[in-house]
């Protein structure tokens, strides 16, 4: 897959989880960037339309960070978070709640970053509070979100 162009790929391995595969013509390193670095992640984090208003990063163990999205027709959405693992460029766990519950709980974020001849595939996992919980966001919009947004990050990481 060396154009970058790769399609996200989501499964529900557990009753609890959905991940989400895509790989990236990029190395890690340029992509765990993109994902932690505020003045990256405003230039493609969300779906077409949507635009990252406040992007708020404390990159450590035990630091926060918060998101507030701006749609096409105003409205906000915001969301944010506790990170639990930090492991340039290979993983970053965090938390995950939405200030608008959408879906009951507070998730658990596993982003994990492989680099093979250059390309990059990102393995993310989203492991909910409740089947309920997963199935909520099974039903949303969001694989359509995530799949444009890393088409963004795909556009973005050829510019670099």
């Amino acid at each position: 897959m060396s154009d970058g162009t790769g399609a996200l790929t989501v499964t529900t391995p557990t009753d609890r989880e959905i991940v989400m595969t895509r790989a990236f013509d990029a190395p890690r390193r340029t992509v765990f960037d993109a994902f932690t670095r505020p003045e990256l992640l405003k230039r493609w984090f969300g779906a077409r339309g949507w635009n990252l208003v406040v992007c708020e990063i404390d990159l450590r163990v035990g630091g926060t960070w918060r998101f507030v999205s701006q749609g096409p027709d105003g409205g906000d959405m915001g969301h944010g978070g506790v990170y639990r693992v930090i492991v340039p460029p290979s993983r970053l766990v965090y938390t995950e709640s939405f200030d608008d519950q959408w879906y009951p709980g507070e998730s658990l974020v596993t982003y994990d970053f492989a680099e093979l001849n250059g390309v990059t595939t990102l393995t993310s996992t989203v492991l909910y509070e409740s089947k309920e919980a997963r199935d909520t966001a099974l039903r949303s919009p969001m694989e359509r979100g995530v799949a444009e947004g890393y088409d963004r990050l795909t556009a973005l990481l050829h510019s670099c």
